[in-house]
């Protein structure tokens, strides 16, 4: 990956209030480039989005937008609906790239949220433009959540054993650096490029050890069945039918059904398994690295 362009870029980012855009924005700033932060509000305003890409004539676009829930309508409008007004405004401003970013889990795609990304990722392949899809693996921020519960002397909370997935995170400051580091980049152009941060991956019972290790005591688990996740969906699917507030809700049992038991790793098209091998690596800083910043911090 190119890590750096001399020249300064004129660059669109798309989402740089979420935790990745800011730290993709920051990059592209310290590098040297005219950055431009298209507000959230700007996507469903068909008049602002034009105004803002007149006033910025973009070279680049970035989006790093998502939804927010994952549920049916919020992916619609935002995984699709919003990017492909962000494209059709970055053509007609006359951009040479846009760079999505996306998922590894649309890979394996079983949810809304899902196909949704996909839906946009076709479109954006058939656009025309110079375009490059980024699909990482887990952020650090998405398996932070039990530090302080841990901290608290609470055991570490698993799915089955804690051996059922793996990943290797990535930071933000590393994804933002590789996505940068994809602008007029002839190896990123016209590709999808699954990234994770630096190896081994880990499983959540290692993500719990090193806690642990952290902090002193010795590692403690309490394991919670993903079946649950599945009686759930299938409870609160038998009211889908009648109310959006069911249907919107066994979503999120799905969600979670999928993340507590798929690994976020390429998937290997031979052998229908998730590979840590085949799934690339880049970046310096750790998980570790991180749970050790975010004690010290307190």
């Amino acid at each position: 990956m190119t890590e750096h362009n001399s020249s300064p870029r004129r660059i669109l980012v798309a989402g740089a209030s979420g935790t990745i855009g800011q730290a993709v924005a920051a990059r592209l700033v310290a590098d040297g480039d005219a950055v431009t932060a298209l507000p959230r509000a700007a996507l469903s305003d068909g008049a602002a989005l034009a105004q803002v890409m007149a006033e910025a004539r973009p070279e680049v676009v970035i989006s790093c937008i998502a939804s927010r829930s994952g549920a049916p309508k919020d992916a619609q409008a935002v995984d699709y609906a919003a990017n492909a007004a962000l494209l059709a405004a970055a053509q007609a401003a006359g951009a040479r790239q846009f760079i999505l970013l996306s998922a590894i889990c649309v890979q394996k795609p079983l949810l809304a949220f899902q196909h949704a990304k996909l839906a946009f990722e076709a479109e954006l392949a058939a656009s025309g433009i110079d375009y490059t899809i980024v699909r990482p693996t887990a952020f650090f921020k998405s398996l932070s959540g039990q530090v302080k519960r841990v901290k608290a002397g609470k055991p570490f909370l698993i799915f089955g054993d804690g051996e059922l997935t793996r990943c290797k995170p990535i930071s933000d400051a590393d994804l933002a650096r590789f996505i940068a580091g994809s602008i007029d980049n002839p190896d990123a152009t016209g590709r999808i490029l699954p990234i994770g941060g630096p190896g081994p991956a880990i499983s959540l019972r290692d993500q719990g050890e090193m806690l642990a290790g952290l902090l002193g005591p010795e590692a403690r688990f309490k394991s919670v069945s993903p079946k649950l996740f599945t009686y759930a969906e299938r409870v609160l699917a038998l009211g889908a039918g009648i109310s959006g507030w069911f249907a919107e809700k066994a979503e999120y049992a799905r969600i979670a059904r999928y993340y507590a038991t798929e690994s976020m790793l390429v998937l290997d098209p031979a052998s229908g398994q998730y590979s840590a091998e085949l799934t690339p690596e880049y970046g310096t800083e750790t998980l570790h690295d991180h749970y050790a910043r975010l004690i010290a911090e307190g």
